[in-house]
Protein backbone atom coordinates (compact mmCIF):
# COMPACT_ATOMS: atom_id res chain seq x y z
CA UNK A 1 0.00 0.00 0.00
CA UNK A 2 1.49 3.28 -1.11
CA UNK A 3 1.76 6.47 0.93
CA UNK A 4 -1.04 7.95 -0.40
CA UNK A 5 -3.45 5.48 0.18
CA UNK A 6 -1.96 5.26 4.03
CA UNK A 7 -2.36 8.96 4.81
CA UNK A 8 -5.80 10.98 4.45
CA UNK A 9 -3.84 13.86 4.05
CA UNK A 10 -2.49 12.99 0.81
CA UNK A 11 -5.55 11.69 -0.68
CA UNK A 12 -7.21 15.42 0.71
CA UNK A 13 -4.46 17.45 -1.26
CA UNK A 14 -5.66 16.06 -4.77
CA UNK A 15 -9.17 17.87 -3.94
CA UNK A 16 -10.30 21.51 -4.20
CA UNK A 17 -13.13 22.69 -2.38
CA UNK A 18 -15.76 24.82 -3.95
CA UNK A 19 -14.53 28.22 -2.09
CA UNK A 20 -10.46 27.39 -3.93
CA UNK A 21 -12.50 27.25 -7.47
CA UNK A 22 -14.58 30.32 -7.03
CA UNK A 23 -12.41 32.93 -8.02
CA UNK A 24 -11.82 30.91 -11.26
CA UNK A 25 -15.06 29.98 -11.92
CA UNK A 26 -15.73 33.98 -11.72
CA UNK A 27 -12.38 34.54 -14.34
CA UNK A 28 -14.66 32.07 -16.48
CA UNK A 29 -17.66 33.94 -16.60
CA UNK A 30 -15.51 36.83 -17.22
CA UNK A 31 -13.92 35.45 -20.22
CA UNK A 32 -17.49 34.00 -21.53
CA UNK A 33 -19.30 37.62 -21.29
CA UNK A 34 -16.32 38.89 -23.61
CA UNK A 35 -16.66 36.72 -25.85
CA UNK A 36 -19.82 37.10 -26.18
CA UNK A 37 -19.75 40.83 -26.83
CA UNK A 38 -18.52 39.55 -30.18
CA UNK A 39 -21.37 37.80 -30.50
CA UNK A 40 -23.66 41.07 -30.29
CA UNK A 41 -21.25 42.95 -32.69
CA UNK A 42 -21.63 39.91 -35.06
CA UNK A 43 -25.32 40.66 -35.25
CA UNK A 44 -25.28 44.79 -35.25
CA UNK A 45 -25.81 45.08 -31.37
CA UNK A 46 -23.38 47.33 -30.46
CA UNK A 47 -24.80 48.24 -27.31
CA UNK A 48 -25.10 44.57 -26.00
CA UNK A 49 -21.76 44.43 -27.29
CA UNK A 50 -20.06 46.90 -24.93
CA UNK A 51 -22.36 46.11 -22.31
CA UNK A 52 -21.21 42.69 -22.27
CA UNK A 53 -17.39 43.76 -22.02
CA UNK A 54 -18.50 46.30 -19.19
CA UNK A 55 -19.83 42.94 -17.11
CA UNK A 56 -16.52 41.23 -17.83
CA UNK A 57 -14.73 44.02 -16.46
CA UNK A 58 -16.55 43.82 -13.39
CA UNK A 59 -16.25 40.52 -12.98
CA UNK A 60 -12.82 40.61 -13.57
CA UNK A 61 -12.65 43.38 -10.56
CA UNK A 62 -14.43 40.56 -8.57
CA UNK A 63 -12.52 37.22 -9.14
CA UNK A 64 -9.02 38.89 -7.74
CA UNK A 65 -11.07 40.26 -4.64
CA UNK A 66 -13.03 37.04 -4.09
CA UNK A 67 -9.57 35.21 -4.15
CA UNK A 68 -8.20 37.35 -1.61
CA UNK A 69 -11.26 37.36 1.01
CA UNK A 70 -10.90 33.49 0.49
CA UNK A 71 -7.57 33.27 0.54
CA UNK A 72 -7.83 30.73 -2.46
CA UNK A 73 -5.11 32.89 -4.27
CA UNK A 74 -3.19 30.43 -6.71
CA UNK A 75 -0.68 30.54 -9.69
CA UNK A 76 -2.94 29.09 -11.47
CA UNK A 77 -5.51 31.57 -11.31
CA UNK A 78 -2.98 34.32 -11.87
CA UNK A 79 -2.18 32.72 -15.17
CA UNK A 80 -6.07 31.99 -15.79
CA UNK A 81 -7.09 35.67 -15.34
CA UNK A 82 -4.45 36.98 -17.36
CA UNK A 83 -5.43 34.80 -20.76
CA UNK A 84 -9.04 35.87 -19.70
CA UNK A 85 -8.09 39.20 -20.06
CA UNK A 86 -6.37 38.76 -23.29
CA UNK A 87 -9.60 37.81 -25.05
CA UNK A 88 -11.66 39.89 -22.66
CA UNK A 89 -10.08 43.06 -23.13
CA UNK A 90 -7.75 42.63 -26.32
CA UNK A 91 -9.20 40.44 -28.80
CA UNK A 92 -12.75 40.75 -28.02
CA UNK A 93 -12.93 44.54 -28.08
CA UNK A 94 -10.51 45.08 -30.92
CA UNK A 95 -13.03 42.87 -33.23
CA UNK A 96 -16.06 45.03 -31.80
CA UNK A 97 -13.93 48.14 -33.01
CA UNK A 98 -13.26 46.74 -36.32
CA UNK A 99 -16.48 45.59 -37.10
CA UNK A 100 -17.62 49.08 -35.76
CA UNK A 101 -15.69 51.36 -37.41
CA UNK A 102 -11.94 50.25 -38.07
CA UNK A 103 -12.81 48.36 -41.24
CA UNK A 104 -13.67 51.24 -43.27
CA UNK A 105 -9.58 52.01 -42.67
CA UNK A 106 -8.82 49.47 -44.63
CA UNK A 107 -5.53 47.78 -44.07
CA UNK A 108 -3.98 50.64 -41.72
CA UNK A 109 -7.52 49.53 -39.63
CA UNK A 110 -6.43 46.06 -39.18
CA UNK A 111 -2.92 47.07 -38.31
CA UNK A 112 -4.31 49.09 -35.35
CA UNK A 113 -6.69 46.45 -34.72
CA UNK A 114 -3.77 44.40 -34.50
CA UNK A 115 -1.83 47.07 -32.63
CA UNK A 116 -4.29 47.39 -29.54
CA UNK A 117 -4.11 43.21 -29.01
CA UNK A 118 -0.49 42.99 -28.86
CA UNK A 119 -0.32 45.68 -26.32
CA UNK A 120 -2.56 44.65 -24.29
CA UNK A 121 -0.93 41.09 -24.37
CA UNK A 122 2.41 43.14 -23.70
CA UNK A 123 0.80 44.98 -21.31
CA UNK A 124 -0.49 41.54 -19.26
CA UNK A 125 3.31 40.03 -19.59
CA UNK A 126 4.54 43.07 -17.84
CA UNK A 127 2.41 43.05 -15.15
CA UNK A 128 2.27 39.61 -14.67
CA UNK A 129 6.55 39.27 -14.65
CA UNK A 130 6.63 41.68 -12.07
CA UNK A 131 3.79 40.87 -9.83
CA UNK A 132 5.48 39.94 -7.06
CA UNK A 133 8.34 42.97 -7.44
CA UNK A 134 7.76 45.41 -4.68
CA UNK A 135 10.44 47.45 -5.55
CA UNK A 136 8.46 48.60 -8.95
CA UNK A 137 8.74 52.75 -8.02
CA UNK A 138 5.22 53.15 -9.16
CA UNK A 139 4.22 50.29 -7.02
CA UNK A 140 6.05 51.34 -4.35
CA UNK A 141 4.06 54.42 -4.39
CA UNK A 142 0.48 53.37 -4.85
CA UNK A 143 -0.08 53.29 -8.48
CA UNK A 144 -0.56 51.27 -11.69
CA UNK A 145 1.68 51.39 -14.49
CA UNK A 146 0.00 52.08 -17.72
CA UNK A 147 -3.96 51.31 -18.59
CA UNK A 148 -4.81 48.68 -16.91
CA UNK A 149 -6.47 46.26 -19.21
CA UNK A 150 -10.44 46.45 -18.69
CA UNK A 151 -9.85 50.48 -17.99
CA UNK A 152 -8.13 50.44 -21.85
CA UNK A 153 -11.07 48.44 -23.23
CA UNK A 154 -13.51 50.96 -21.90
CA UNK A 155 -11.49 53.90 -23.08
CA UNK A 156 -11.03 52.50 -26.34
CA UNK A 157 -15.18 52.21 -26.41
CA UNK A 158 -15.27 56.03 -26.03
CA UNK A 159 -16.47 57.15 -29.56
CA UNK A 160 -18.78 54.16 -29.32
CA UNK A 161 -20.26 55.18 -26.22
CA UNK A 162 -20.16 59.26 -27.48
CA UNK A 163 -22.38 57.81 -30.79
CA UNK A 164 -24.58 55.94 -28.15
CA UNK A 165 -25.52 58.91 -25.94
CA UNK A 166 -25.35 61.38 -28.84
CA UNK A 167 -26.49 59.36 -31.52
CA UNK A 168 -26.18 61.85 -34.95
CA UNK A 169 -25.60 65.35 -33.10
CA UNK A 170 -21.96 63.94 -33.02
CA UNK A 171 -20.66 62.33 -36.23
CA UNK A 172 -17.81 59.87 -35.58
CA UNK A 173 -16.03 58.86 -38.30
CA UNK A 174 -13.40 55.97 -38.57
CA UNK A 175 -10.43 58.07 -38.53
CA UNK A 176 -11.36 58.88 -34.33
CA UNK A 177 -12.01 55.55 -33.81
CA UNK A 178 -8.62 54.59 -35.28
CA UNK A 179 -6.93 57.60 -33.54
CA UNK A 180 -8.23 56.86 -29.71
CA UNK A 181 -7.48 53.53 -30.57
CA UNK A 182 -3.85 53.84 -31.57
CA UNK A 183 -3.61 56.22 -28.21
CA UNK A 184 -5.11 53.77 -25.79
CA UNK A 185 -2.77 51.20 -26.93
CA UNK A 186 -0.06 53.38 -26.47
CA UNK A 187 -1.06 54.46 -22.79
CA UNK A 188 -1.29 50.54 -22.14
CA UNK A 189 2.27 49.84 -22.36
CA UNK A 190 3.46 53.67 -21.27
CA UNK A 191 5.35 54.27 -18.42
CA UNK A 192 2.53 56.55 -17.40
CA UNK A 193 1.73 56.21 -13.55
CA UNK A 194 -2.66 56.01 -13.10
CA UNK A 195 -4.80 55.52 -10.48
CA UNK A 196 -4.73 52.01 -8.30
CA UNK A 197 -8.34 51.86 -6.43
CA UNK A 198 -5.85 49.63 -3.96
CA UNK A 199 -4.03 53.02 -2.96
CA UNK A 200 -7.20 54.11 -1.68
CA UNK A 201 -7.98 54.22 1.98
CA UNK A 202 -11.22 54.77 3.60
CA UNK A 203 -11.95 56.33 7.38
CA UNK A 204 -14.20 53.90 9.30
CA UNK A 205 -16.78 56.82 10.17
CA UNK A 206 -17.06 57.50 6.24
CA UNK A 207 -18.00 54.11 5.06
CA UNK A 208 -21.85 54.32 5.08
CA UNK A 209 -21.78 58.25 3.14
CA UNK A 210 -18.70 55.85 0.24
CA UNK A 211 -21.85 53.17 0.04
CA UNK A 212 -24.52 55.19 -0.51
CA UNK A 213 -22.46 57.11 -3.06
CA UNK A 214 -21.48 53.47 -4.83
CA UNK A 215 -25.66 52.70 -4.46
CA UNK A 216 -26.52 55.95 -5.98
CA UNK A 217 -24.09 55.78 -9.34
CA UNK A 218 -25.10 51.97 -9.59
CA UNK A 219 -28.80 53.34 -9.83
CA UNK A 220 -27.87 56.00 -12.15
CA UNK A 221 -25.77 53.56 -14.38
CA UNK A 222 -29.55 52.02 -14.83
CA UNK A 223 -30.92 55.34 -15.83
CA UNK A 224 -28.49 57.69 -17.52
CA UNK A 225 -25.95 54.51 -18.42
CA UNK A 226 -23.66 55.99 -21.19
CA UNK A 227 -23.63 59.74 -19.73
CA UNK A 228 -22.39 58.27 -16.10
CA UNK A 229 -19.93 56.20 -18.09
CA UNK A 230 -18.57 59.13 -20.22
CA UNK A 231 -18.28 60.99 -16.57
CA UNK A 232 -16.37 58.44 -15.03
CA UNK A 233 -13.73 57.85 -18.10
CA UNK A 234 -13.86 61.85 -18.75
CA UNK A 235 -12.44 61.79 -14.90
CA UNK A 236 -10.31 59.36 -15.40
CA UNK A 237 -8.66 60.72 -18.16
CA UNK A 238 -8.43 63.73 -15.76
CA UNK A 239 -6.80 62.04 -12.82
CA UNK A 240 -3.73 61.04 -15.22
CA UNK A 241 -1.79 64.10 -14.86
CA UNK A 242 -2.82 64.60 -11.47
CA UNK A 243 -1.06 60.86 -10.48
CA UNK A 244 1.77 62.01 -12.70
CA UNK A 245 2.53 64.73 -10.71
CA UNK A 246 2.10 62.92 -7.67
CA UNK A 247 3.77 60.12 -8.21
CA UNK A 248 6.65 62.31 -9.53
CA UNK A 249 6.62 64.35 -6.42
CA UNK A 250 6.76 61.15 -4.15
CA UNK A 251 9.86 59.62 -6.28
CA UNK A 252 11.68 62.92 -6.00
CA UNK A 253 11.01 62.66 -2.33
CA UNK A 254 12.38 59.13 -1.51
CA UNK A 255 16.02 60.65 -3.57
Amino acid sequence: MDDETKSPEGALSHRVSIRGIAPNVVTILALIAGVTGVKFALAGFYEKAVAAIILAGILDGLDGTLARLLKSTSRFGAELDSLSDVVSFGVAPALILYLWGLNQLGGIGWVITLTFVVCMALRLARFNSRMDDEDEPRKKAGYLTGFPAPVAAALAFLPLVIGFEFGDMIAIGPEVVGICTALVSMGMVSRLATFSPKSMVIARDKMIPVLLVVGLLAASITVYGWSILLIIAVLYLGSIPWTQWRFFRSNRGQK
